[in-house]
């Protein structure tokens, strides 16, 4: 990187921790109001506070390792457009 190049907003850790605690907060205010601001529940469990979060981060792991999996199936050599 050249010394007079701007550096990107990301590029400060400082903005970095300010993006995660504010998203942090979000996701807190977000609970906190799922608590006060009643819903209408099909299934018992989805009146559970912070289901739908919770609900939400086990499919995305869940996607994550069944992509590691299904790599090993899909995955070419890195020349194989090449020849």
């Amino acid at each position: 990187m050249n010394e007079g190049a701007k550096r990107g907003m990301f590029e400060e850790p400082r903005n970095v921790d300010r993006l995660f605690w504010g998203l942090a907060a979000v996701c807190g205010a977000l609970v906190v109001l799922e608590l006060i601001v009643g819903r209408h529940a099909e299934f018992p469990f989805e009146g559970w506070p912070g289901f739908y979060g919770v609900f939400g981060f086990a499919v995305f792991v869940t996607v994550v390792l069944i992509g590691k999996r299904l790599r090993r199936f899909l995955r070419r050599e890195e020349d194989y457009y090449d020849r």
